[in-house]
């Protein structure tokens, strides 16, 4: 029996229909309502018809296939007889409505129940995203897109759209003191893809090690390894990392070889310390004298609250030090926009690393993200998160002080976290505990590098995280497993 495929035009909707060819059955035409037949039912069966779709006539369904007429009309009756099809006088032929089969019940599962995931979360690194401003980021959406040209909708300059890197340029430089022009701003996909395009293009500079803070993400360190890159870590104290170590480090008779280093000198992520002025400027006399880069990580540098932010450190010297910022912590990690301020001699490198076309970020977003800078819209959304999240470091600093008296908070009053300071050796008991309040809390030690022992205990709460109808109960919950 050979197959034949058609297409017929139910109810106005074209079906693919397969027919199986003439066979060795009784009577003429008979293979072919066969097929019909197991074609009908196969569309009922797997919703393709659904209950109640009307049919076409025997005459224009017999058209459409190619086949006698007759074949289409005995087709029907017999899935009329047969429950699949129903036939009135005046209103034609149509899929039968049926009870649905009933499931059997599910087997009872083998494993444990999943546990419910925390009721409050105080995890670092993320803003609250209920405060996402979406009124205000629907109509920048709104105007950009009205104004947008045509090219913008096709592959686009690697480097991003110019008119957000414009606006960049002017906000970094008022904003942070950086120096940016648009030719030399690169948009990534948040900070982790600029951490990635600058880990390649290093190691194709042979740059053998990237020295790191011996607090940080792994997440990045393991980014730079995958790069070929060792992460040897560089010590931290009460005035930031250690950058006089540096000099040791990348010394040609050493074994590191570190030729560029990652800092967060505004806000150290995660014990909270600035980097005081002398390590700034040794910093940059290190790669001055050494030709190394600095790479800075500037995550939440416009949330200062007790002085006006410091400056950026690569306002000190842009040919040294390339400038990470994100939108992650100011707006949210959802909309995955990133940008590297670069050195002149290391931009095109970069662009070559990214590909010959933007293809990490949406054109559409980065005009919105222009468009609500350039309206004054991201300043005033700082403003009021920067007067919301002093607040909640406010509070719960209050807190502390009224029912965990034994608990200080280290690092200065900036960003979206707080280190609050454990007893020795109750790191673990605390977070245990948290998790039987519902309150997931992360540790210190979740931050330290493989090549550093720590000799601390604390918590890194992110206070910024809860919404607002959620913050009351997190900080209740975090006072009464605090020892």
């Amino acid at each position: 029996m050979t197959d034949s495929w058609a297409n017929a035009s139910i109810a106005g909707v074209d079906l693919h229909l397969d027919l199986r060819g003439p066979g060795p059955r009784s009577g003429p035409g008979s293979g072919l309502r066969s097929g019909l037949m197991d074609a009908l039912r196969d569309a009922v069966r797997t919703g393709r018809l659904a209950p109640g779709t009307r049919l076409p006539s025997s005459r224009s369904l017999a058209a459409d296939l190619g086949i006698a007429r007759n074949t289409v009309a005995d087709a029907y009756a017999e899935l009329v007889a047969e429950g699949w099809l129903t036939a009135r006088q005046g209103s034609g032929t149509r899929v039968a409505r049926r009870a649905a089969p009933r499931r059997a019940a599910p087997a009872a599962p083998r494993t444990r129940p999943v546990r419910r995931g925390p009721a409050y979360s105080l995890m670092p690194g993320t803003p609250d995203l209920a405060a996402f401003p979406r009124a205000q980021w629907l109509t920048a959406a709104r105007r950009a897109l009205t104004a947008a040209p045509h090219e913008a909708f096709g592959y686009g300059d690697p480097r991003g759209r110019i008119e957000l890197r414009t606006v960049l340029a002017d906000y970094l430089a008022r904003a942070r003191g950086v120096y940016a022009d648009p030719g030399r701003i690169v948009v990534c996909s948040g900070f982790v893809h600029g951490l990635s395009l600058l880990g390649k293009v290093l190691a194709a500079r042979r740059v053998r090690a990237v020295a790191t803070e011996s607090y940080g993400l792994d997440q990045h360190r393991n980014l730079l390894t995958a790069a070929g890159l060792r992460t040897p870590a560089l010590a931290l104290d009460a005035r930031g990392t250690r950058t006089e170590d540096l000099a040791e480090l990348s010394h040609p008779a050493g074994v590191r070889g570190v030729g560029a280093v990652l800092l967060t000198p505004a806000h150290q992520f995660p014990t909270g310390v600035a980097l005081h002025p002398d390590r700034r400027a040794a910093a940059v006399d290190w790669a001055r004298g050494t030709g190394g880069l600095i790479l800075e990580d500037d995550y939440d540098g416009e949330f200062r609250y007790d002085r006006q932010p410091v400056g950026a450190l690569q306002g000190l010297d842009p040919e040294r030090v390339v400038y990470l910022g994100t939108a992650s912590k100011s707006l949210a990690p959802g909309l995955r926009l990133g940008w590297l301020v670069l050195p002149g001699e290391l931009a095109a490198e970069v662009v070559a690393a990214k590909g010959e076309a933007e293809w990490a970020s949406s054109a559409l977003d980065q005009l919105t993200l222009a468009e609500f800078i350039a309206s004054g819209a991201y300043d005033r959304h700082v403003r009021s998160s920067r007067l919301r999240y002093r607040r909640r470091r406010d509070q719960l600093v209050r807190a502390l002080a009224d029912r965990a008296p034994g608990i200080s908070v280290s690092g200065i009053a900036a960003g979206l976290h707080a280190v609050l300071e454990l007893p020795p050796g109750s790191e673990r008991s605390v977070i245990e505990a948290a998790a039987w309040q519902g309150l997931a809390v992360e540790g210190l030690s979740s931050f330290v590098h493989p090549e550093t022992t720590s000799g601390r205990d604390a918590l890194v709460v992110g206070y910024a995280t809860p919404p607002d109808s959620a913050w009351t109960g997190a900080l209740d919950a975090l006072c009464r497993v605090l020892p």
